[in-house]
């Protein structure tokens, strides 16, 4: 340090001085002006890095966090210190545009249009973007340019205000600033990064109204968007103003329709598109057309795919590896299993390196169609190329084996995947233990089950997707039984087992045989489960044993579980069929607590309920038609609504009203509107002498009743 400081220096400082790192940007009037730097604080042991003004931000402290969640700490060090200052006067009033807003923004001399780029690209306040951009406008001698009018764009866009973006082209114009292409572009781009097709064909419409005409890269994003969309109509017509502005088609042009053609299944139009491209451009390459190729299969279109085939060899286009694998696995899944082999066969001639997935492919074409030779050689084929064969072909060779009813065959195939080492599934095993099954040869079915223990597998949990899927069909239901009936002896039972038979006993009508199988499992000493007792519910319904179904539902509900949607279900049916409508309801309310969304009908029911409380049939009805317009019909739920609701609120003549309507639109029958009325008296009187009764106890008369003999009170 010198011994004395140096003499005080001025400077004249006129107009704009360019910015430096330690240093903002300054307006001067052209005074002299003292310009003499602050004193640098001493560093802490907290603070090591020099103060940098160009990473200011004007809320350090973290009880100050910005309200808006995008405008962080991290993005608006990027930006000059004047745009930080206005997004802190946004901060400062809660991002509302008003007074206090507008008094801060006075206190810049100057607002340029850059500067009010620079603000709307990091703000994601539409309404608060729009008011700055109108106020900034106001100013005198501003003008705004494209670089704010694309910034206003891209922030409303960024907010889902496209419907708004796509109206700045008429915004720049009524401000003496014609929109240009790129403006157009711009909302293009957007519209097409969201799918949103219909709105770029808006775009491209209001381009015409202005006089901009697209260039070929901007016609080539209009269409390709459309087609992406759905739209090839509107695509092809943009195609023909295309060729009305006199442009001249590039390979990706022709190729955007050709894919869309493909895509919508319009082979023909496409063919003469492409004979189009060879005369004016050139021959479509194997990349070409292998992408038709594969937008043909993903519709499945194999009659278009063969066409596009014989047109890219009437071309002398040498096919590819990717060529030949899209096509061979669009036939073999298309059910065109031979046609894939002989391009197979063309394949190893050509001397292509050919893939496992190919060899998987035509296998399970081969076992589909029931060739199982062929998929055996395809085997040997594939062995003798040096692979391994994968687990997928030799579930699929074992359950095309198991088809033709050569299971010894597909039994030793399974013991090749454990010698390979490829740890097989249950869809290796199940083909093997349907045919054993089926076959009545349960020793070796037995000692299958006894392998898959040796080697760690779960045999409960496959049991149990063994006869899910064989229970499927009646038939099938009766052979998974006798052979539940041998597995007994050997212990292979669990809850679950039973529950699958029980539920498809029910499915098939055969309700007495699901109750024997579950008094038989009590008998086991196996403990039902929810699932158990659910089901069951719903057979004692079925045979009229109200009293054992409500017994399983309070088991049920002991055990802190949740009866199933049908097992509620049926036990508001059984109750209802006895009258007992207070129980419905409460059996409505408790499901409609305890699971996640209930049926249709049990939510209705709540709301018939309430439309009962006015006495009045009409609003009744109109609750009904709301219900029937949703495609839920009223059931025994929706009448138990209605008796209740009119017995506690409404009258008996308000709820005939209501039954009647239901019987003019041959909704009720004759003979079940009779029934309901006679519930409705019989629930109408119980209601009352509730009422009747809870009045004498409540002015004290019981004991005076009692004196004189009266029963009514007893009990």
């Amino acid at each position: 340090m010198p011994p004395h400081s140096p003499p005080q220096k001025f400077s004249f400082f006129y107009g704009h001085r360019k910015p430096s790192r330690n240093r903002p940007t300054v307006r001067g009037t052209g005074l002299f002006s003292d310009r003499l730097s602050p004193p640098k604080p001493k560093p802490s042991a907290t603070e090591s890095q020099p103060f940098d003004l160009s990473k200011w931000h004007p809320h350090p402290s973290p009880l100050s966090a910005p309200s808006n969640p995008t405008a962080t700490t991290r993005s608006l060090s990027f930006l000059s210190p004047i745009a930080r200052f206005i997004l802190d006067a946004f901060r400062k009033n809660r991002n509302h545009w008003g007074p206090p807003v507008v008094s801060e923004l006075q206190k810049l001399r100057r607002v340029t249009p850059d500067l009010v780029a620079e603000v709307l690209k990091v703000q994601d306040d539409a309404v608060l973007a729009s008011k700055f951009f109108h106020w900034a406008g106001k100013q005198k001698g501003f003008k705004h340019t494209f670089a704010s009018y694309n910034a206003l764009t891209y922030c409303l866009n960024r907010t889902d205000r496209f419907r708004s973006a796509d109206q700045v082209p008429e915004l720049m114009d009524s401000q003496g600033k014609p929109p240009t292409e790129k403006q157009f572009e711009i909302l293009i781009r957007m519209h097409s990064n969201a799918n949103r097709g219909l709105r770029v064909y808006y775009v491209y419409e209001k381009m015409k109204k202005f006089g901009v005409k697209p260039r070929i890269f901007l016609y080539n994003r209009i269409m390709d968007a459309l087609v992406k969309t759905g739209h090839l109509d509107l695509a092809l017509s943009v195609y023909q103003d295309f060729l009305g502005d006199g442009l001249v088609e590039e390979s990706v042009t022709f190729m955007i329709l050709i894919k869309g053609m493909c895509k919508f299944g319009r082979v023909d139009e496409m063919l003469q598109l492409l004979d189009r491209m060879r005369l004016n451009l050139c021959k479509p390459d194997v990349f070409a057309y292998t992408a038709m190729i594969k937008v043909l299969v993903s519709e499945g279109d194999l009659d278009g795919c063969l066409k596009v085939w014989e047109e890219m060899r009437r071309d002398r286009v040498e096919a590819d590896a990717m060529a030949y694998v899209t096509l061979v696995t669009g036939l073999c899944k298309g059910g065109r299993v031979e046609k894939g082999y002989e391009l197979f066969r063309e394949m190893k001639e050509k001397g292509f390196l050919i893939d496992r997935a190919i060899y998987g492919v035509l296998v399970e074409g081969f076992v589909t169609d029931r060739k199982v030779g062929a998929a055996c050689d395809l085997l040997k084929d594939l062995v003798g190329s040096g692979y391994r064969a994968d687990l997928g072909i030799y579930n699929s060779l074992i359950k095309g084996l198991c088809d033709v009813k050569r299971v010894d065959k597909a039994y030793k195939l399974f013991r090749v995947t454990i010698q390979e080492g490829l740890e097989p599934d249950f869809a290796t095993v199940n083909p093997i233990l349907v045919s054993f099954a089926e076959m009545r040869r349960m020793d070796n079915f037995c000692k299958l089950l006894a392998q898959m223990e040796e080697f760690g597998y779960p045999v409960t949990d496959d049991l149990s997707k063994f006869f899910s899927i064989l229970a499927e069909k009646e038939d099938g239901l009766m052979t998974a039984l006798e052979v539940f009936e041998d597995l007994k002896v050997k212990s292979y039972t669990t809850v679950g087992i039973y529950n699958i038979f029980i539920g498809a006993l029910y499915k098939f009508g055969k309700v007495k045989k699901a109750l024997s199988l579950f008094d038989e499992m009590k008998g086991f000493d196996f403990q039902p489960d929810s699932s158990t007792y659910s089901s069951v519910i719903i057979c004692y319904i079925e045979v009229g044993d109200l009293h054992e179904a409500c017994a399983c539902h309070n088991k049920i509900i002991e055990m802190s579980c949740v009866p199933s949607i049908f097992a509620y279900c049926s036990l508001a049916k059984g109750l209802f069929n006895v009258g007992e409508i207070d129980a419905v309801m409460l059996i409505v309310r408790d499901c409609l607590a305890s699971v996640t969304s209930g049926p249709m009908a049990f939510k209705y029911s709540l709301t018939v309920l309430q439309a009962c409380r006015s006495n009045n049939a009409e609003k009744v009805i109109d609750v009904l038609n709301e219900m029937m317009q949703q495609g839920c019909p009223p059931d025994d739920v929706i009448y138990s609504a209605i008796i209740s609701g009119m017995s506690k609120h409404g009258t008996i003549e308000e709820a005939r009203k209501v039954f009647s309507n239901l019987k003019e639109r041959r909704l009720l029958t004759e003979a079940n509107m009779i029934v309901y009325d006679e519930v409705l008296i019989e629930h109408m009187k119980k209601k009352t002498a509730d009422l009747v009764v809870s009045g004498l106890k409540f002015f004290g008369l019981e004991s005076k009743l009692k004196a004189k003999g009266c029963k009514l009170l007893s009990g």
